[in-house]
């Protein structure tokens, strides 16, 4: 993490495209760190971070689902706008911390 910067909240979760992984909001940007986990030892490895947007590029923060909720939100990224969609729990708690934090980060 880079100075100044602060975790607001991190979930292990998944994401549709992108597998199992962690969800880490902060006060700068939204990430996403894919894990590898062994079931026969309960072990949890950290991969390569394969999302990393700063707040600044963050368009739109949803949730949808009526079983399988999930947040959402869409992106600007080098490919254009990218959305991705992530299954936490208590959708809601991320969706309001998700908004408040690029509501803040604009606001700076």
């Amino acid at each position: 993490m880079e100075e100044g910067e602060k975790r607001l909240k991190q979930e292990d979760c998944s994401e549709d495209e992108l597998g199992a992984g962690i969800l880490t909001l902060t006060n700068k940007r939204l990430a996403f760190d894919k894990t590898r986990g062994r079931i026969m030892d309960f072990s949890k490895k950290m991969g390569e971070t394969v999302v990393n947007v700063p707040l600044s590029d963050v368009k739109e923060v949803w949730k949808e689902g009526r079983f399988m909720k999930k947040v959402c939100f869409t992106a600007k990224t080098s490919e254009g706008e990218k959305t991705y969609k992530f299954g936490v729990l208590g959708t809601g708690g991320w969706l309001k911390e998700i908004q408040n934090a690029v509501d803040d980060f604009k606001n700076q």
